[in-house]
């Protein structure tokens, strides 16, 4: 469960998205992609996740390149680990392939979807989510 301050900083992410994550929010909202159910700027614990599919548990991050430097890789790697933990599936998109193949970065996260919910791999919410 996220704390208040995850939901006030989610709050304010919502409002200053970076144009890939804002592109790909426009083909992900109100169910346009194929009726699907995606949340933005989601808290999760202390983590805010860029976009969120509760039904399969799959976290979408779009990484610019802040997150090549070594600090924000070693950040990234605990935070995957941590949501991992709690049965989220964590997948990051290059916000390059976000802004230049929309197409095929939206058939990835489809393909992702359809794999999860074939293989079984969706996990329960943790308890008080």
């Amino acid at each position: 469960m996220a704390d208040s301050q995850s939901y006030v900083r989610a709050k304010a992410f919502r409002r200053q998205m970076t144009p890939p994550e804002a592109r790909l929010w426009e083909r992900l909202r109100a169910g346009r992609l194929n009726r699907l159910k995606f949340r933005r700027q989601h808290p999760v614990g202390p983590f805010i996740l860029d976009f969120f599919h509760a039904e399969t548990q799959l976290a979408i991050e779009v990484d610019g390149g802040m997150h090549n430097s070594e600090a924000q890789i070693d950040h990234d790697r605990r935070r995957t680990a941590w949501l991992g933990e709690r049965g989220i599936k964590v997948v990051r998109l290059r916000a390059e392939d976000v802004r230049d193949r929309l197409d095929a970065v939206i058939d990835f996260i489809l393909g992702v979807i359809r794999d999860r919910r074939a293989t079984g791999e969706i996990a329960s919410p943790p308890p008080g989510r």
